[in-house]
């Protein structure tokens, strides 16, 4: 990713509040704000214009991360209309500094970025994929320019809609990929900036040890990962379907020994070395 000069502007001097992005030389402008601030965001220039938005939030029945992505020529009308949808508590917006952000523009963002939060998968979505619209090619090579600061913006702004989970830090970790075992069932992760993943295809151990019983929250963790589906019964043991965050290496590695553990200990390189080892050489 190219590097960037990003302005932040809290017009009421809390971070957490509303607040102004833009990017030096890029005709898009962002507002966020919280649903507290609903009226505050409706009142603002920019929401008269044609544009994306995000609503983030929690689904009440689940509490996995929810979020909608929409589009619309007047953004402020549109918002509005997302009052009676209760599980969201922040918006983000994108729109145009000039007027050349046109419907089918927005509608192709709109399709794209669906599409790939889809794929990143750390929100459940509201709606299904968009109709997108066609577009020329140059315009389409602007919008994919408009695409790549909307995610360089978004993590800025408070959300990871378009962060893969499996991202890794900036700077490469010593040992590369770490291996965490346990009876037969071997886990395959790193470090990332939010903590530590758990790799797609990596297993773990079918029985609960004694020592979870003092573990609740180990349980709690390993029976959403089945409900969900990501722990599936696989050949004696759980396997991960897909990329998983964890807090940390411990939590990580306790999902997999389905216990407590060290995850400083449990986690080591293909040499053996372990991650308290390396942290220690860093």
């Amino acid at each position: 990713m190219n590097s960037a000069t990003i302005k932040l502007f809290l017009p009421h001097g809390d971070a957490k509040s509303l607040r102004t992005a833009e990017i030096m030389n890029w005709t898009g402008f962002a507002v966020a704000a919280p649903r507290t601030e609903l009226d505050d965001l409706l009142q603002r220039d920019e929401l008269d214009k044609s544009g994306i938005y995000i609503l983030s939030g929690t689904d009440p029945l689940s509490g996995s991360p929810r979020a909608y992505i929409g589009e619309a020529e007047v953004i402020r009308e549109r918002l509005k209309q997302h009052k009676t949808k209760e599980f969201w508590i922040s918006a983000v917006v994108f729109v145009g500094k000039d007027e050349n952000l046109t419907k089918a523009h927005v509608r192709y963002l709109e399709s794209r970025l669906l599409a790939e939060a889809g794929q990143v998968g750390r929100f459940a979505l509201e709606q299904n994929q968009a109709g997108g619209s066609k577009l020329p090619e140059s315009d389409r090579a602007d919008m994919e320019v408009f695409l790549s600061h909307i995610r360089q913006l978004l993590p800025v702004l408070g959300s990871d809609l378009l962060i893969p989970v499996a991202q890794p830090a900036a700077k490469p970790q010593s040992g590369g990929v770490l291996f965490c075992h346990m009876k037969g069932a071997e886990g395959r992760g790193h470090r990332t900036p939010d903590g530590f993943v758990v790799l797609k295809g990596s297993t773990a151990v079918l029985q609960e040890r004694e020592s979870a019983k003092n573990w609740p929250a180990t349980i709690a963790i390993r029976k959403q990962l089945i409900a969900d589906g990501t722990l599936i019964q696989k050949d004696g043991f759980y396997e991960f379907t897909r990329d998983v965050q964890f807090s940390s290496p411990s939590a990580a590695a306790a999902v997999i020994h389905g216990g407590s553990a060290n995850g400083l200990m449990a986690w080591r390189t293909k040499d053996g070395a372990s991650l308290k080892e390396l942290d220690e050489k860093a």
